[in-house]
């Protein structure tokens, strides 16, 4: 940091915070209170005066500040502000439960699933992995690599874009290729003008494009952004319930045919049939990493049924998706799309907590090499149960810690699929052709299942 003209630098570095940023070697730049060696942020805090804020625990207010801050609070002004909105409505995606679940609102946390995993006896533990290797075996056998790098993002690939967009080659690679996939699942059309540039899709009828894009968990939007620079379409809504900085918004708004719209408010609570500037029009839902329930909130959102599509009008609806899932360790009961299909292969609701809890070891391992390829192997709870883990109070938890790292991960790529199998099934419950594909190589990411779908009567 510079000094101020006329002003020496050790006189500036007295007017900075003192606490000192390891991870940036250096005092913190801000400007400390008066009387106070530290600004707000690192200013020392004692239990008794600051506590989490009841509204919004994510950030702290002085007890005796405690009655003024919640009529102030930014997150009660935003909330007021959405639930004036036409598309809001509280719990719209959240699921259905049966009546003594109506009644439970608390997450099950991992720390929760962990704990019941290891309160089974040994002979449960494996039983319940056995059922694991069952059904997987029963549903699971048609996922196939997919890795789609389309001509189309030939410009992002190159790395050719504006420099003002933040470029990681890893994240390009996947959102090219979910495109890929979306385009050879004939979702997606280029559409080529003069000079090999792509044009804007016309808003009609019998366009084969896709006049609306909604990017679910949008983030920053980057992907909507090459979607944007490398299939022209025109009109897009971000969804995403969280700021950012350094969004793709400022680029998008610059293209002259595009129309940008983003809806910040929770998956769980949107109405998309009442997004006055969507009705009428044929779209298709995007989401890349959509984190645990995030998925099966979506899905809902979209409102894939026939009785939806007759009451809107034939282009009111659904024209294809692709969703990339991950973090299914946060999968809940009940948010989940198709406890109805797992219900019916015998997993209860206790066994889906402890799946979803599985899922965490497939991204513990080293993923130099595809795991998720071969999950053939078979455990052999004998042989580990006459070794260290008698039957203890800590017995699962040894035996559990004592599998082989490839023997974790390849049963949490088995837990992953079931869970992704069964919102497919759901998708196909509703009339859509859908696949579920490895998009890219787990060396790229682990988190590499794409779920796709699309509307077989309106191509």
């Amino acid at each position: 940091m510079k000094a101020v003209s006329g002003e020496p630098k050790s006189k500036v570095m007295e007017n900075r915070c003192k606490f000192w940023v390891a991870k940036k070697n250096r005092f913190c730049a801000n400007t400390p209170f008066k009387n106070s060696l530290f600004c707000g942020n690192h200013t020392p805090r004692t239990n008794d005066q600051w506590i989490p804020c009841p509204i919004d625990p994510s950030h702290c207010v002085l007890q005796e500040n405690l009655g003024g801050h919640v009529k102030r609070c930014p997150v009660v002004k935003q909330a007021q502000s959405l639930s004036t909105q036409p598309f809001y409505q509280k719990g719209v995606n959240s699921g259905k439960e049966d009546e003594q679940q109506e009644r439970e609102t608390v997450n099950v946390t991992s720390e929760m699933k962990r704990n019941a995993v290891y309160s089974l006896s040994i002979p449960e533990f494996f039983e319940v992995i056995r059922k694991i290797e069952l059904v997987h075996a029963r549903i699971c056998n048609d996922i196939k690599e997919s890795y789609k790098i389309p001509e189309a993002c030939g410009l992002w690939i190159k790395g050719e874009v504006d420099r003002n967009v933040p470029f990681q080659e890893k994240h390009v690679t996947q959102q090219a290729s979910m495109l890929g996939n979306l385009e050879e699942f004939g979702v997606l059309e280029r559409v080529v003008g003069k000079g090999g540039k792509c044009e804007s899709v016309e808003l009609s009828e019998n366009s084969n494009g896709v006049p609306a894009v909604v990017e679910f968990g949008a983030g920053r939007g980057y992907l909507t952004q090459m979607l944007a620079d490398c299939y022209g379409i025109r009109r897009v809504f971000l969804v995403e319930r969280k700021a950012y900085k350094l969004k793709a918004d400022r680029s998008l708004r610059q293209k002259e045919s595009l129309i940008l719209e983003r809806l910040k408010i929770d998956i769980e609570d949107l109405n998309l049939n009442a997004v006055k500037s969507l009705q009428g029009l044929p779209y298709i839902a995007i989401g890349k990493h959509l984190c645990g329930p995030a998925t099966d909130l979506t899905l809902r959102c979209c409102q894939v049924n026939e009785r939806n599509v007759e009451q809107c009008g034939s282009n009111c609806h659904l024209k294809g998706l692709a969703i990339a899932t991950c973090c299914h360790h946060l999968c809940q009961w009940k948010h989940y799309i198709n406890k109805k299909y797992l219900t019916s292969l015998g997993i209860s609701k206790e066994e889906f907590h402890a799946i979803t809890w599985f899922t965490s070891w497939a991204v513990d391992a080293d993923h130099s090499s595809d795991l998720s390829d071969d999950i053939d192997f078979k455990l052999h709870p004998e042989s580990i149960e006459k070794e260290e883990c008698n039957e203890d109070a800590n017995g699962v938890e040894a035996v559990s810690r004592n599998m082989k790292a490839i023997e974790r991960a390849k049963l949490g790529f088995m837990c992953k699929q079931i869970i992704d199998m069964g919102r497919l099934m759901w998708l196909k419950e509703h009339g859509l052709e859908t696949e579920l594909v490895k998009y890219v190589p787990p060396s790229v990411s682990p988190e590499n299942h794409l779920l796709i779908a699309r509307h077989a009567g309106h191509f």
